[in-house]
């Protein structure tokens, strides 16, 4: 190739665009995530009758539909590469997007009524109530399907992207930053979604909320117009010359060559041979037990906010409170370095620095035992410390990622990323239904027209009869009591899964074919 020939040429740093690109593909996943649990609470919930365990379950089967898409995404990807499988994935989860504002819409046509304000109309514990919630909630698992199947694939392309520009030694670093759009779409959601669904809702577009589905989920499909144009393998690129090349594949120096085919490909590990290996169990593990904290974040904090100290996603307070939250997490960008520094300042191979990196951030979520015993004096406490908790689940999500490209080979990057995330998506499910029904059980209930629905203070004024009382923990009674439950239980994930995964893979090992 004629660009490999100059290697004196002054560096191009055209890698650091890419990673542009996956921090903005990042952002626009996580900002279409965000518009249900910032419009449901106060926008969604009225209009079709939601308790909290109808929301638990929508995100519960995201959460499944995501992990099973996983499993397939990363193949796919593998399959498909990085250009052709990133355009399919994102531009599947903009439609799925869209696709919840026609949810209203659905409803209206199925239960016979013909407007939001009608469905908000329908009496509180009604037959017809009942019907409204349940099939409102399978219209937007149908939406979230669609979200859930295109959103699967961003991760699997994006960490194999990184593995195509980046050496082992950067690879943390650059997915820190890519994955720190994770953070910054999650704080910019709070200031422009709950904005955009009270604009519509005051010109009378729907109840407001639809638009801010079809808005935020538009930006994908302005990011894929950037994709075709700017992205390209580092070897064919017109943007990458020699001396960048020679830096990417660094590696190549002192990893094994690649094991070739009959056909002088590199052989690649099958779907199946993949769940042989001791690797893929580990990272698989370290992923079920971590991501459902961060999406247990994600999902029911504005709830959090709303029920524990009655702020609406739609009031400033609460605004201002999610922003920061985020804007803490941002510290995370700080864990892809540091294992650059073991690497470089101690000596270590990448593996281990990232694992006693791991190590060190699986302490800081412990802070999640003093959220709410602390949300006793000030709500600004519980908020600082999911802030932080959040900001190491990023640096940690960062460095558990980079261990496939130290282990495996380009070629089952993504196949064992979407296995991980399956995993990951697994352990969401369970604590986002989990969560759903602790919090209608720890509130209590009440009975109103042979009806048992979530107790509220408007229904006890209204008369409604007692039927079981707020559950009480630990000194915390009601909704939060099982807050608390759920803090604790994210405190203590960092480290088992730190554990198991270094009893799995104790030191570096690549995966030999």
């Amino acid at each position: 190739m004629e660009k490999l020939k100059n290697l004196n040429e002054k560096m191009t740093k055209y890698r650091w665009s890419i990673c542009t690109l996956l921090f903005f593909a990042t952002t626009v996943n996580y900002l279409d995530r965000q518009v249900l649990s910032l419009t449901w609470k106060d926008f969604i919930a009225p209009e079709f009758h939601w308790t909290d365990a109808d929301y638990g379950d929508i995100t519960a089967y995201f959460s499944i539909i995501y992990a099973a898409s996983m499993l397939f995404a990363g193949r796919f990807i593998d399959w498909m590469g990085t250009k052709k499988g990133y355009l399919w994935a994102i531009g599947i989860w903009s439609i799925g997007a869209c696709l919840h504002a026609a949810c209203g819409y659905a409803t209206e046509l199925y239960v016979g009524l013909d407007s939001a304000a009608a469905l908000i109309a329908v009496e509180a514990g009604s037959a017809m109530a009942l019907m409204i919630a349940t099939a409102s909630v399978y219209f937007f698992i149908a939406a979230r399907f669609v979200l859930a199947l295109g959103e699967a694939g961003n991760f699997p392309a994006a960490i194999k992207v990184t593995a195509e520009y980046f050496p082992k030694k950067d690879r943390a670093f650059a997915t820190s930053i890519f994955n720190a759009g994770a953070t910054v779409g999650a704080l910019a959601a709070p200031v422009t979604i709950p904005p955009l669904a009270t604009y519509f809702k005051e010109l009378g577009v729907g109840n407001g909320w639809e638009m801010a589905f079809v808005i935020i989920g538009g930006l994908g499909f302005v990011w894929m117009g950037f994709w075709v144009f700017m992205y390209s393998k580092p070897t064919e690129s017109k943007f990458v010359n020699a001396a960048e090349i020679a830096y990417i594949e660094q590696d190549t120096l002192t990893d094994a060559a690649p094991v070739l085919d009959a056909s002088g490909e590199e052989k690649k590990i099958g779907f199946l041979q993949a769940f042989t290996f001791r690797q893929t169990w580990a990272f698989a593990f370290g992923k079920f037990m971590t991501d459902g904290v961060w999406w247990f974040f994600l999902f029911w904090t504005p709830a959090y906010i709303s029920d524990v100290y009655n702020l609406p996603s739609s009031s400033s307070e609460a605004q201002l409170l999610i922003f920061v939250l985020y804007a803490i997490t941002m510290l995370s960008i700080l864990g892809g370095w540091l294992p650059t520094y073991f690497v470089e300042k101690r000596g270590m191979n990448p593996y281990a620095g990232r694992m006693r990196s791991m190590l060190i951030f699986a302490f800081f979520p412990l802070l999640a035992l003093f959220a709410q015993p602390l949300g006793n004096y000030s709500y600004w406490f519980p908020i600082i410390i999911i802030g932080i908790a959040g900001a190491a689940h990023q640096a940690w999500s960062a460095n558990i990622f980079s261990t496939i490209g130290d282990m495996f080979p380009k070629t089952a990057i993504a196949t064992v990323t979407g296995i991980g995330g399956m995993a990951g998506g697994v352990g969401a499910f369970i604590i986002n239904m989990g969560s759903g029904k602790l919090f209608d059980y720890a509130a209590g209930a009440t009975s109103v027209a042979g009806e048992t629905v979530t107790m509220t203070t408007e229904l006890l004024k209204a008369g409604a009869t007692y039927v079981r009382e707020p559950m009480a923990f630990m000194g915390f009674e009601g909704k939060p009591a099982g807050y608390f439950i759920v803090f604790c239980v994210c405190a203590v994930s960092y480290l088992i899964a730190w554990t198991v995964m270094k009893v799995l893979v104790p030191k570096y090992k690549p995966v030999i074919i």
